[in-house]
Order: structure tokens, then C-alpha cells, then sequence
């Protein structure tokens, strides 16, 4: 039970992680403000840190890890550009990003509370990640 959940938590971190950067990608060339645009850079980093570990414990697991949803994917990215094409503005960039961090921390938060027999490692490295989103949701809302 230990290694199935475990490698199932590790997969949603996977997608967490890949959806995280993609979101970040699809607004950065549109910020305008120097500071958001490196809270920004620096949160991706930290992401791309995270998801190279994350590629190491899976391959320990023989785990191709796991796609963000293809729809959820979609629809973030249709509603980027619909509402960066109704108003390109750092405030419409951070409510972008602070609502794809608050659904990326809840559904981060359900999968450690879903798979509770995944071990410490996994854990500690959804917990950082869940760290991560809340922390630039905070750091972006003088953005908003």
C-alpha cells in the first residue's frame, strides 16, 4: 500500500508541477512589471528544481509520472488568453496565477489527505510544493 500511494502521490505532484510551469509560461511574455516578472522566473525555477527531483523518485519507481489533465489544461489556457486579450494588465496576470495557485494547493492538499500510506519523502515534496503555490499567491497579491 506503501509504494501505491506513494507513487500516486507522486504523479498528481508531476502534473501539479507541469501545470504550474505551463501557467507561468503562458503569461510571463505578457508582464510588464519587473518584480512580478521575477516572482514569477523564480517560482518556475523552484518548480523545475522540484520537478527534477520528482523525475528521479519516479524513474526509482519505474513511473512515467503523470500529464496535467488535457482539459483542465485547455481551459486554463483559454481562459489566459481571453482575459489577457480583454485586458493584458500584471493585475489580470496576478489573478491568473493566484487562482491557478488556489487550485493547485487544493488539489495538492487532497492528494496528500487521499493517499495518507505514501511515504515521507512524497510527502515532504507535495508539501513543498503546496509551500510554493501559497506562497506566490501571497507574493503576487499586491498585483492584484
Amino acid at each position: 500500500m506503501i509504494e501505491k500511494d506513494t507513487v500516486r502521490l507522486l504523479r498528481e505532484c508531476d502534473a501539479g508541477v507541469k501545470m504550474g510551469v505551463s501557467s507561468i509560461d503562458d503569461v510571463l511574455e505578457y508582464t510588464s512589471d519587473r518584480e512580478l516578472k521575477k516572482l514569477l522566473s523564480d517560482c518556475k525555477d523552484e518548480h523545475e528544481k522540484l520537478n527534477r527531483e520528482l523525475q528521479e523518485l519516479l524513474e526509482k519507481y519505474k513511473d512515467e509520472g503523470k500529464e496535467p489533465n488535457p482539459i483542465a489544461k485547455g481551459m486554463s489556457w483559454m481562459k489566459t488568453n481571453m482575459k489577457l486579450t480583454l485586458n493584458e494588465s500584471d493585475s489580470t496576470i496576478a489573478d491568473l496565477i493566484t487562482d491557478g495557485c488556489n487550485m493547485g494547493v487544493k488539489s495538492l492538499n487532497k492528494y496528500l489527505n487521499e493517499y495518507k500510506a505514501a511515504d515521507e519523502v512524497s510527502k515532504d515534496i507535495c508539501k513543498r510544493l503546496i509551500n510554493l503555490e501559497e506562497k506566490l499567491a501571497v507574493d503576487i497579491r499586491k498585483f492584484l
